[in-house]
């Protein structure tokens, strides 16, 4: 058994775990492993946002940021995803990963104003960047054979991991924890440059990109799963998306992720960006949303029991101001971060 957090991040603790050393998880974990020489990792969200059919502008904006991936210092991984938002609006979201900040810094300085620096008729675009030390992030996947996300660019997987399966192991694996109670501090502002919308956020806002992978489920199972747990998922991720302000959660987004020709995949995630890890927390342990979630994914797990084909995985960051860029051209007002900023007129 091995803590989630790596030797060489690990300190004396001045805040304690919840749970005692020689706590036993009753079911195995697995969380990423980075190379000990990556100190900082990059997660970035490139959004199409339009209403209806996609014009032919979008279009040509997701081949394009496609292109610019591909190109040199482009992400070592990169997945898109879709969702329709509260106001009703089609968005595809391409998320790149890097595990170098100068690489990123050298792409993105041109891909930033193509981006969001250029409009484009019937569309709007954003970019929402996180740059977090690897102290301010964590990883968990029920499965070690299958990265997602952010651990598609780690050097592999852990093997079994003490801090999960308890209230309170999603902050027990970040590192950060070990001395800091990473507690918000401020709160979001905008700041207009020409059409471009900027929203500077605060210390130790909070992000949890959560995926479900049921692609290797036989179709009992699979049957099992969109009937009797997607749906109370997405009763949940609704609920996020369309009122999650008054419990700290600035915006979501429930993905369907696409495959490479655009078409639906079996895999899905919600993403969403919090005041607080404490808000998020409070939502998961206590809120009848997820109770009912997590009361559905239990049920499920313990019909199937090892036969379950399921894959799940998150990874949840708490990012310093300073690591952080969210940026808006042509959205309506309740993209993303725009949401916190009560001052955004449409």
């Amino acid at each position: 058994m091995e803590s989630a957090i790596p030797a060489h991040l690990e300190t004396q603790r001045t805040r304690h775990k919840r749970v005692p050393d020689d706590y036993q998880p009753p079911y195995p974990s697995f969380v990423a492993r980075y190379k000990p020489a990556v100190s900082r990792v990059v997660m970035a969200y490139f959004g199409v946002q339009f209403r209806g059919t996609a014009p032919a502008s979008a279009t040509e904006a997701l081949v394009d940021i496609a292109r610019q991936f591909a190109a040199a210092g482009g992400p070592s991984h990169w997945d898109r995803a879709h969702h329709v938002d509260q106001a009703g609006y089609e968005t595809i979201v391409s998320v790149g990963y890097w595990d170098d900040t100068a690489r990123f810094d050298a792409w993105f300085e041109l891909t930033r104003e193509a981006w969001t620096g250029r409009q484009r008729e019937g569309i709007g675009t954003f970019i929402e960047v996180l740059r977090p030390t690897v102290a301010r992030h964590e990883t968990l996947f029920s499965s070690p054979d299958r990265s997602e996300g952010v651990a598609s660019i780690a050097e592999g997987m852990s093997g079994e991991v003490q801090e999960h399966a308890y209230w309170g192991g999603m902050r027990d694996r970040i590192p950060l924890s070990q001395t800091d109670p990473m507690s918000p501090g401020g709160n979001p502002e905008l700041i207009r440059e020409g059409a471009r919308l900027r929203v500077k956020a605060h210390d130790n806002l909070c992000l949890i990109r959560s995926g479900q992978d049921w692609s290797d489920a036989e179709a009992s199972e699979r049957k099992l799963y969109l009937d009797d747990v997607e749906p109370v998922l997405r009763e949940g991720m609704d609920f996020l998306r369309d009122d999650g302000l008054a419990i700290g959660c600035y915006a979501n987004r429930y993905m369907q992720v696409l495959r490479a020709d655009g078409s639906a995949s079996e895999k899905s995630y919600g993403q969403s960006w919090w005041k607080s890890l404490a808000a998020l927390e409070r939502w998961a342990e206590s809120h009848p949303t997820h109770v009912k979630i997590f009361g559905a994914a239990m049920k499920y797990l313990s019909t199937l029991g090892p036969s379950a084909k399921l894959r799940l995985y998150h990874e949840v960051t708490v990012a310093a101001a300073d690591e952080q860029l969210f940026e808006y051209l042509n959205c309506h007002p309740k993209t993303g971060m725009l949401a916190a900023v009560e001052t955004v007129v449409a």
